[in-house]
């Protein structure tokens, strides 16, 4: 009986000095691994959405890099007005979408700033007070713009041009 204790003790013993030596050892030095490649990778195409209502109709399709920079086209084609269309180039902030609109009308060039605010997978364009400065129309103040959930661009199918 002595000689199975006398054993597990020196049998405990080198197990804990054992034991002991691992957590003695330099301490692991933790690096960040990369962000994964998925967090940078751009998305495959664009994003269309629009809105319809009584024969008008407005189409946006863009894509957003990875720098939350914005890309694409718009139009408006409103009844009892001239349709216009054109490129948008913006920047993503947050959930808002804030642009330069640069489209033809009636044979003339124009820029116009437009933000859409995203909201349940859909875009409400905002609307407010203006100015015109440097052949551009801007909003006076885009904190106090209002988005009319009647003007609501749903997310659609792009069409294949």
């Amino acid at each position: 009986m002595k000689k199975v204790l006398t054993i597990a003790v020196i049998a405990l013993f080198v197990f804990a000095s054992c034991k002991k030596e691992t957590t003695t050892t330099e301490p692991v030095q933790i690096t960040p691994s990369p962000p994964k490649e998925a967090e940078i990778v751009e998305p495959a195409g664009d994003q269309c959405y629009a809105w319809k209502s009584n024969g008008s109709i407005i189409e946006m399709s863009f894509n957003v890099n990875s720098h939350q920079e914005v890309n694409g086209k718009l139009s408006y084609n409103l009844v009892g007005k001239d349709k216009n269309e054109g490129t948008l180039i913006g920047n993503m902030k947050g959930d808002t979408l804030v642009a330069d609109y640069t489209f033809n009308s009636e044979g003339a060039s124009s820029v116009r700033e437009v933000v859409f605010l995203q909201k349940d997978g859909a875009f409400i364009e905002g609307y407010g007070d203006v100015v015109e400065a440097n052949n551009k129309v801007s909003f006076k103040d885009k904190s106090k713009l209002k988005f009319d959930a009647k003007n609501t661009l749903i997310k659609v199918d792009c069409k294949v041009e």
